[in-house]
């Protein structure tokens, strides 16, 4: 289990490294080559995360370890199906890194199998846990998209029509392929917070006790839903979606990681296990 984890991480280094070439040089065979081993590391990462689920007899997303890998695996899930249907190459450059900063932050955690409390023992858990951190994946691809935004439209700004400008889509892709990744992590993040209330009934007797994560993920989710209304009714476009999709994500990033490490509450990490 530990060998496969492994493996995957080194393959997702590898990757980023060849697409980072990519993106500096245009060399075709270091994209190609980043594709190919990130396809590998998905493939690899996923049988590690099979192999815990059996050893463990449940979904691995119970700790912070099980969380940062299993986003990492699930943010180069979502960037292979970008490139299946419409190949944006450039992109790699941005997924990968963060892919591998999650894998390497996942490593740095307790890899132990934990035994569940009996609040966790619950067929809600592959259910809510499961549809919250792909939403976070599908969030995370969409922030990636939105930096690309910001840079190509300075480079335009600018006039600077070389460099980075070459090796960028067009606005007009990044604005649509971000519009759809909110339009999809949305969805995710809306049943997950409803399957999390239903949870928290059945296991503390609330829907909702304004416990930390409860309260932040409500607040990005306000956030989310102001930057898709603006988007269907004033028609937000451009600078200011890639902007709004920017803080969205740094309120989820708290929600994901501050809130779990360091505020204390029914979904702290350091908690559960106590």
């Amino acid at each position: 289990m530990r060998v496969l984890f492994q493996s995957a991480l080194g393959l997702y280094l590898v990757a980023t490294a060849a697409f980072l070439v990519h993106i500096v040089t245009l060399r075709k065979w270091a994209e190609r080559w980043g594709t190919g081993l990130l396809a590998v590391g998905f493939a690899v990462h996923a049988a590690a995360i099979g192999v815990r689920w059996r050893v463990a007899g449940h979904p691995p997303v119970t700790n912070l370890h099980e969380a940062l890998s299993f986003v990492g695996w699930a943010v180069v899930g979502a960037y292979l199906l970008v490139q299946w249907r419409q190949r944006v190459k450039a992109l790699g450059a941005f997924v990968t890194p963060l892919a591998a900063v999650l894998m390497v932050a996942s490593s740095l955690q307790p890899a132990a199998v934990p035994d569940l409390p009996p609040a966790l023992r619950s067929y809600w858990l592959p259910v809510h846990a499961t549809i919250c951190l792909l939403g976070d994946a599908v969030f995370a691809l969409a922030f990636c998209l939105a930096v690309m935004y910001l840079l190509q439209e300075r480079q335009i700004k600018h006039k600077r029509l070389g460099g980075i400008f070459r090796r960028l889509p067009s606005l007009d892709v990044l604005d649509a392929l971000n519009y759809r990744c909110l339009t999809l992590g949305f969805p995710l993040l809306t049943v997950g917070i409803v399957t999390g209330s239903i949870w928290a009934e059945q296991a503390w007797g609330s829907y909702w006790s304004w416990d930390p994560k409860e309260t932040w993920s409500l607040i990005t989710w306000l956030l989310y839903a102001a930057l898709l209304h603006q988007r269907l009714t004033v028609g937000w476009r451009g600078r200011r979606a890639a902007i709004m999709t920017i803080l969205g994500f740094g309120a989820l990033f708290f929600t994901f990681l501050g809130v779990s490490v360091l505020l204390p509450g029914l979904h702290s990490y350091a908690n559960w296990f106590e």
